[in-house]
């Protein structure tokens, strides 16, 4: 054999673990998904998509790359606690969770596997994260309100310029499920201060309990409703909107998924945006980051959308400059 042949040979040879090396499929991820709303929302399953779609986009295939774990609660509080245990036991390289009860379940479970939020109002206080740039632990996420709650406030004011007889509002919300009260209550209270409206808290702690609250607005005159963020709202939407509307009671909502089905006029985060966004998240974490190096990100944007359909229901006139403002009229 010439020198060179058997050069070429022995090379070849070499190259051959190299070759089946990089033939070799690539490894399995899997994430956990836990949802805190029943597998039949069309709103979650919109913002799912828009997760999954997401991960596509960056390179992460179901069934090829990535495995999904996906969980659908409800607002069953022990349902939430069921799965979360679920979830952590099958050892995924990271979870997304969306709400605050969902994440504290998670967090009381974990601290060692990786931990993405959507759709929480207060990380930091509720002593899930340690600051926004450097959130420490295993969690990390995206919020659903800026840090200083100032979001409430913004309701009120809302609230008043559409049904301005209003001087009386209940907060609507369940205790097991909500976003601490405190959080949003000192910007709310400011800004009910400022409009001469008083407030009280309406906790529920259960479905049958919503429409006492709703129609207890009616027995004195300049009544009103915030619904505040809350799981339990989320999943009992169509009730509440249906109850507003026996009662003629003008409600403010956080989410534009309440306006869509007749609520008066939402102010809050995009939803979808989060999700997207947070599918970045988990390709970062399953690419090596650590969520505790990852900030906390709030809310870039709000949205605005007023449902003129029920506003004329309810006997009210828009002012111009909030049609104006507004990101969307449903008609």
């Amino acid at each position: 054999m010439r020198r060179r042949d058997f050069i070429a040979l022995i090379g070849g040879a070499a190259a051959l673990p190299l070759v089946a090396r990089a033939q070799q499929p690539e490894r399995m991820r899997r994430i956990g998904v836990l949802m805190a709303y029943a597998q039949s929302d069309r709103a979650a399953q919109s913002w799912l998509a828009a997760f999954r779609g997401a991960l596509s986009k960056l390179g992460w295939t179901e069934g090829s790359n990535l495995r999904i774990d996906l969980r659908w609660s409800a607002d069953d509080p022990d349902r939430i606690r069921a799965l979360a245990k679920e979830l952590v036991d099958l050892r995924p390289n990271a979870i997304f969770g969306v709400t605050t009860p969902v994440i504290h379940a998670l967090a009381r479970l974990t601290k060692t596997i990786p931990i993405v939020f959507a759709g929480v109002s207060d990380p930091i206080g509720s002593g899930l994260a340690a600051n926004l740039a450097h959130p420490g632990g295993n969690i990390t996420g995206f919020m659903a309100s800026d840090p200083a709650g100032t979001l409430g406030g913004k309701w009120v004011e809302l609230l008043k310029q559409i049904a301005p007889r209003t001087v009386r509002v209940e907060l609507l919300f369940n205790p097991a499920t909500a976003v601490p009260l405190q959080f949003l209550l000192p910007s709310i209270q400011a800004a009910a201060f400022s409009f001469a409206v008083q407030v009280n808290a309406a906790p529920v702690h259960a479905k049958d309990e919503i429409e006492g609250v709703i129609a207890a607005q009616t027995r004195d005159p300049g009544g009103g409703l915030i619904v505040m963020p809350d799981v339990s709202n989320d999943v009992n939407r169509e009730l509440i909107i249906a109850m507003a509307a026996r009662y003629s009671v003008p409600a403010m909502y956080f989410n534009r998924f309440f306006t869509e089905l007749g609520g008066l006029i939402s102010y809050g985060d995009v939803r979808s945006e989060q999700f997207r966004l947070a599918a970045g998240y988990i390709d970062r974490i399953l690419k090596g980051e650590k969520p505790a190096d990852l900030p906390l990100q709030v809310p870039t944007k709000f949205e605005l959308i007023i449902n003129l359909k029920t506003a004329k229901a309810l006997g009210l006139t828009i002012p111009d400059k909030l049609l104006a403002i507004a990101d969307e009229v449903i008609e």
